[in-house]
């Protein structure tokens, strides 16, 4: 088997070329001639012992071989990417970074507010903060893929110290001319015969709910997806679906877009959230620092 060894340079010339699918306009991108990155790549191939290009008078796209190693250069470019703007940031005066990834929730109704006040007493600290469904926050806690996660406390939190953060409540959000709109409260049963819109197919609460609604022997007609709760609000502010969201998340568009808030009766409405990290070992300095105040937070703020 040949023996390869790959370098920083050949890997990101194949993701580039990979990328724009045309070696010319890869060379544009890298500000290099497009021979040299050919032949960067005809030696990669010579040393793997397989092709990893598909050259065609339409420009080049990767081969099954040459797939599975742009998923792995990209990541390696990437990370390299960001090693050096975080080394280079030290050198301008930064001190630390902190990667934290949080869900939507917590980060339309809580983590704003609680970065601030840390941002402002700890002004050379960066903070990473990435958005991901909660299961994958967990998961990436785990994998040490970030230092911090704030998640909801109802997916997978083993091998991880969990601290309380917040509390949430979710409502049954819709147009004021929907049928539910008169109601004070309601029981997510009798939901189920409208249509749906949802935040992600693969968020802990559409799983949960739908979870749920199969105990029923039911289903949730998920009408649409969306990415933001500004855009599930806009979607159900023209009374195309309900939404069962987070009701402080709901609260800023509430008087521009009329929606009207129903209380859901049942007891899972109410949701913790939770800080994760590994062992406080395994933190940074910094990570430790924010960890630390985020709690500090929660008992300032309180928990509802």
């Amino acid at each position: 088997m040949p023996t390869w060894r790959p370098d920083l340079l050949s890997l990101r010339l194949f993701v580039a070329a990979c990328e724009e699918a045309s070696m010319a306009r890869a060379a544009e991108r890298e500000a290099i001639v497009p021979s040299a990155i050919s032949k960067r790549i005809a030696e990669m191939e010579e040393a793997t012992g397989v092709p990893l290009l598909v050259r065609g008078a339409r420009g080049v796209r990767p081969t099954p071989a040459g797939t599975a190693l742009l998923h792995h250069a990209q990541q390696i470019v990437r990370s390299a990417e960001k090693m050096q703007a975080e080394i280079a940031e030290f050198a301008q005066g930064v001190r630390g970074h902190v990667r934290l990834l949080a869900n939507i929730s917590s980060i339309v109704e809580f983590l704003p507010r609680d970065m601030s006040a840390f941002m402002v007493a700890h002004p050379q600290i960066r903070i990473d903060l990435q958005e991901r469904v909660s299961a994958q926050i967990a998961e990436g806690v785990r994998e040490g893929q970030a230092e911090l996660g704030i998640c909801l406390a109802s997916v997978d939190l083993s091998e991880l110290t969990v601290h309380p953060y917040a509390v949430d409540h979710l409502g049954v959000v819709v147009h004021t001319a929907h049928p539910l709109a008169a109601r004070e409260s309601v029981r997510f049963e009798d939901t189920l015969e409208f249509d749906f819109v949802a935040l992600s197919p693969d968020s802990a609460t559409t799983r949960r709910l739908s979870a749920l609604a199969a105990r029923l022997g039911r289903t949730i007609n998920h009408r649409m997806y969306v990415s933001t709760f500004e855009a599930a609000c806009h979607i159900i502010a023209e009374n195309l679906a309900i939404g069962v969201l987070a009701h402080d998340a709901v609260k800023p568009f509430q008087p521009a877009l009329g929606l009207q808030v129903v209380r859901l009766e049942d007891d899972w409405a109410r949701r913790e959230i939770v800080l994760v990290h590994r062992d406080e070992s395994l933190l940074t300095p910094p990570a430790r620092a924010l960890a630390r105040h985020l709690q500090e937070r929660v008992a300032a703020r309180g928990r509802r």
